[in-house]
């Protein structure tokens, strides 16, 4: 059993494309196609298999949606009875806990502190430089899936009409949770009761910062230069007329007349002012530029997040099973496989036909289907139950679920 560390177990195949997937299958020699009947058969199989994964996070849905609907922000209507100080607390650890464990099945990975602060060093040409106040935050998590390069176009930096494309090394979606505190970056009207959520798409790995608030915009080191140059001259240039002015100044000390001085202090103020208005300009500049780029990378927030995460495991738990099935159905035989042998085998198949370099996640889906009933063990080798035989134990399972509604 190969073991890819440079892979994620994510499945990037839609169910119902990886039915017609497998159904096209014809062997290792081309020679075995699916009789239309056994197509028809695994179709319906595959159909079942979507309803008893779903019916299976229903419990979850409703367990989520009740943990959460204290701390949302966009709850409607609020719960009747709020949750009392010492009940906050442990209702909050459970749900990161929750959503922790919900993101590993959706085959997310967890970024630690360290690692963001790594990948937070700097910022793409596309993306803004924040500092981020991580004290500002009771609880914050982040995730990722997906790493890859998206591209994006620049201009020269001197011969602005040239335009070049280069990639970016991307993570296809992020998600955070996080739970804001009283903090000075975030303002007083800031919502430090909530939990909020929220779901990214293609979003640039050293840029990742802009995904949290109370971020302050570092300026980018061409603009500070600008700007400390300015700020320089203009020193230097009221200086200069402070200089040429010292005898008028003195005169003014001894004969107490201000008007000598009017000139000198509108100088002082008017770059004072020329300067941080420069100031100012630039740091909206790069707000919009955040707000720009934000608006068409998110993709749901608060509750949203919940069920479309949710979504996506049952998908990705549908293809585990669906992948693991198949295969030993179709190969194992009476001796059946080592959970090495149909790891590979589904690793190279899918590597061959779709392209797809894939870190199946072997033990996770053998454990499914020998609870599910739809495969058996012994001695370390797995044989899958007949087609026929496992649409029966589904119909089965179906009828048990509708008796228990």
């Amino acid at each position: 059993m190969a073991d890819f560390r440079d892979r994620e177990h994510f499945i990037p195949v839609r169910a119902a494309d990886l039915a017609g997937f497998l159904c096209s299958d014809t062997g290792p020699d081309g020679t075995r196609p699916l009789t239309p009947d056994e197509q028809a058969a695994f179709r319906r199989f595959t159909r079942s298999v979507l309803g008893h994964v779903h019916i299976s996070y229903l419990g979850e849905i409703r367990q989520l949606k009740e943990t959460y609907a204290a701390f949302d922000p966009d709850a409607d209507p609020k719960p009747l009875v709020p949750l009392k100080p010492e009940e906050r607390a442990a209702v909050l650890a459970k749900l990161f806990a929750t959503f922790t464990h919900l993101m590993e099945r959706a085959n997310y990975v967890r970024l630690t502190r360290e690692e963001m602060e790594a990948i937070m060093s700097g910022a793409s040409e596309w993306g803004i430089d924040l500092d981020v106040p991580w004290d500002a935050f009771e609880r914050v998590e982040v995730f990722y899936r997906g790493k890859g390069f998206g591209k994006r176009t620049r201009r020269h930096p001197v011969l602005r009409w040239k335009v070049s494309e280069v990639k970016v090394p991307t993570f296809a979606r992020v998600a955070v949770i996080f739970k804001q505190q009283p903090h000075k970056r975030l303002g007083p009207d800031a919502d430090v009761r909530s939990v909020f959520l929220k779901l990214f798409k293609d979003i640039p790995q050293v840029d990742i910062e802009m995904l949290v608030p109370g971020g302050r915009i570092k300026m980018p080191r061409l603009d500070r230069l600008k700007m400390g140059g300015s700020v320089t001259s203009t020193i230097g240039y009221v200086a200069w007329k402070l200089w040429g002015s010292l005898s008028a100044i003195t005169s003014a000390v001894v004969t107490g007349s201000v008007m000598a001085l009017y000139g000198p202090i509108v100088l002082i103020a008017g770059y004072g002012y020329k300067t941080w208005y420069s100031f100012q300009v630039s740091r909206q500049t790069y707000t919009l530029q955040l707000t720009q780029s934000l608006y068409y990378q998110n993709l749901d927030n608060n509750g949203g997040v919940m069920f479309r995460l949710l979504d996506e495991t049952e998908e990705q738990e549908v293809r585990e099973v669906l992948l693991g099935y198949f295969y030993l159905w179709r190969y194992a035989g009476e001796a059946g496989w080592a959970a090495g042998e149909i790891d590979d085998y589904v690793e190279l198949d899918l590597e061959r036909r779709l392209g797809l370099e894939v870190d199946f996640e072997i033990g996770d889906a053998l454990q499914k289907l020998v609870k599910a009933g739809l495969a058996t063990e012994t001695d370390g080798r797995y044989r899958a139950v007949p087609l026929a035989d496992a649409q029966a134990r589904l119909d089965h399972l179906w009828e048990r679920y509708a008796r228990a509604e």
